[in-house]
């Protein structure tokens, strides 16, 4: 049976939820609906499935989007009721007719429910019935058309009209009568070296000859008329006139030039050493400059018209339906949208989105949550379909990517230091994204802040990584914390937190090694680090490059998180930074990608080599960059 019925506004005021549920619900899972799948454009799917302790739920929904009404159906998930689709749309159907924006309880639609649900629970066993009834019936049937494939024939042997008559040749084929399997109408048979006609759109042959795939006759005929040539096929006849050859240029090598002058000293990027062979460790830190995430970026939103952002669709569209149609689609077409009507404009969004690097499924739900959005609104005068869809998935994209809560991290640094305990960030990701390069950005935006930092060698897995990380040390004049190679990640970060209040650093970054999403023992390794030192923030580093193995790669390395740990509530991923972002012009999909399989907003991207070269998620630039 349904454990709850409700009926709400899109701005969340309940209108009316069934009484004769009394059993109340455990946990939240009306919140957690609106939180976790209709505000993250998630409302595209079937249900959704809420785990409490004790009980296990499954929501489905509908919605009457020219009134702003949400309707919720939960019950239990163990019972696979099967008339709630049906019940929530009679239900969505009833009580559209009664509402009164200015009404705010609807006592009276407690008989007309109970009428609804009996009728709907009528309907589910009906269809049972019928179901059991037809198996057998199916059964047969479907036993005879396979006797009557088996056979030979199609269609059970019938005759059109009486008038055709099908007869076999030497191969059992038949001639005439019906249209053979390989493409061909009927009265033309194929041979078997002969090469089948092809048959396009309007249901004309293309290259139907006797000599087969290649057309001799056709290619005189365009020779004669001026029509090209193909690039690929050189005429047996035609010869090469020997004044029109021009003759291969030889390459010749230079000579190599030998002299005695000096060569240009190389770039020395090595630890300096003293005439002792002493390492010098004091070394003045050089101003790279100030860090470009301090800096606004300016953008307007209306420097391109409407006609540049759907132009490429707008085009397809007149090629297809003609310029009357496309331009007034919104006016002599339906009052209210239904899903055949935005299938053309989602397809060709959803192809853009992929073109851009957004995974496949990432895209397709986002184009299904917008249909759902959509359905059954009315469309304005004068309005398109595709700028409607195009508004409407805008406004998607901007409520995915704006973060859902608020990290700042200098604020939380500061009340970290008020408490009297070090900042704790730890950087995870997959081999060769770029951490270390990427820490020491930050750690030198935050040295820009008048924040002490200290680093932390975790990677006591890959050769050089503490050299390297020491390296980046050494430039900002930032104290490290080391063990070497082969030891405990989790003892080491543990160590270098209980050494940072005592030189008086405020942040604590600890780089961690690369580990695929399924590699077991790294990935139990890190979920130990995470679960001995619980640090303040977790940052994944992933690549701007990737597209979907973004999805995998986010999605398995929560998983495995929570699956490793041996906290009942283990910590997942809090932030992404995004790596290489300069390298991808306009691919920028994988930031899509990434916060809407993981829900943590990207809080700092990566563009170049520099310490400088760490800057905000425009999130503005972004959307416009997808949709363009």
């Amino acid at each position: 049976m349904l454990e709850q019925l409700l009926i709400f506004t899109r701005g969340g005021l309940i209108l009316w939820t069934c009484k004769e549920f009394g059993n109340a619900l455990r946990g939240s899972p009306i919140d957690t609906l609106i939180r976790s799948c209709l505000l993250e454009e998630r409302s595209g799917v079937a249900s959704y499935s809420y785990d409490a302790p004790g009980a296990s739920y499954t929501l489905k929904w509908a919605f009457h989007n020219e009134l702003g009404l949400v309707f919720v159906a939960v019950y239990q998930r163990i019972l696979h009721l099967l008339y709630v689709d049906d019940l929530l749309s009679m239900v969505k159907q009833e009580f559209s007719q009664i509402y009164d924006p200015k009404r705010t309880s609807y006592y009276d639609f407690d008989d007309v429910f109970q009428q609804l649900k009996k009728e709907a629970e009528s309907r589910a066993d009906e269809m049972k019935k019928s179901k059991q009834v037809g198996k057998p019936a199916n059964d047969n049937t479907l036993g005879k058309k396979q006797g009557q494939v088996q056979n030979g024939s199609i269609g059970g042997g019938k005759k059109k009209n009486g008038d055709e008559s099908g007869s076999d040749d030497g191969d059992g084929d038949k001639i005439k009568g019906r249209q053979l399997e390989n493409g061909n109408s009927k009265k033309k048979h194929v041979g078997k070296r002969e090469v089948p006609a092809k048959i396009n759109a309007t249901g004309k042959e293309n290259g139907t000859s006797n000599t087969g795939a290649f057309d001799v006759n056709k290619l005189q005929k365009l020779r004669s008329k001026g029509g090209k040539k193909p690039d690929t096929i050189i005429s047996k006849s035609s010869k090469m006139e020997p004044a029109k050859m021009e003759p291969a240029k030889k390459i010749t090598k230079k000579n190599r030039v030998w002299d005695d002058s000096p060569s240009k000293p190389k770039l020395d990027f090595t630890d300096p050493v003293s005439e002792n062979g002493e390492e010098i460790t004091s070394v003045v830190a050089t101003d790279h400059g100030e860090s470009m995430m301090d800096k606004e970026e300016n953008f307007s939103s209306d420097t391109e018209t409407e006609e540049e952002y759907t132009g490429k669709d707008n085009k397809a569209n007149m090629g297809k339906k003609g310029w009357f149609s496309s331009m007034f689609q919104g006016i002599a077409g339906k009052a209210n949208l239904e899903k055949s009507d935005l299938e053309p404009a989602l397809k060709a969004l959803k192809d853009r989105l992929m073109t851009k690097n957004v995974a496949e499924e990432i895209a397709e739900k986002l184009c299904e949550s917008v249909a759902a959005s959509l359905e059954g609104k009315k469309l304005a005068s004068f309005t398109r379909i595709s700028s409607t869809v195009q508004a409407a998935m805008e406004e998607a994209l901007v409520r995915i990517l704006t973060p859902r809560r608020s990290i700042d991290i200098l604020r939380d640094v500061h009340a970290a230091k008020e408490r009297g305990k070090p900042y704790v960030v730890v950087f995870v990701g997959v081999n060769g994204v770029g951490k270390s390069t990427n820490l020491a950005k930050v750690a030198y935006w935050l040295q820009q802040h008048k924040i002490n930092v200290m680093m932390a060698a975790c990677d006591t897995f890959r050769s050089g990584a503490v050299e390297q990380l020491r390296t980046h040390a050494r430039r900002l004049q930032i104290p490290i914390f080391e063990k070497g190679y082969e030891k405990d990640p989790a003892i080491v970060a543990k160590e270098a937190i209980q050494e940072a209040p005592r030189n008086g650093s405020d942040v604590v970054l600890v780089d961690t090694a690369g580990r695929m999403q399924d590699n077991e023992p790294l990935m139990r390794a890190l979920s130990k680090l995470i679960y001995v030192n619980s640090p303040d923030l977790i940052l994944f580093v992933g690549e701007a490059l990737v597209g979907n193995d973004a999805v995998d790669q986010l999605s398995k390395f929560n998983q495995k998180l929570g699956e490793l740990s041996p906290s009942p509530n283990p910590r997942l991923i809090d932030g992404i930074l995004l790596t290489k972002f300069d390298t991808i012009d306009d691919k920028v999909g994988a930031a899509l990608s990434m916060v809407y399989i993981s829900g943590a907003p990207v809080m700092f991207v990566g563009c170049g080599q520099s310490y400088t070269d760490l800057k905000k998620l425009n999130v503005k630039s972004i959307v416009k960059t997808l949709l363009k």
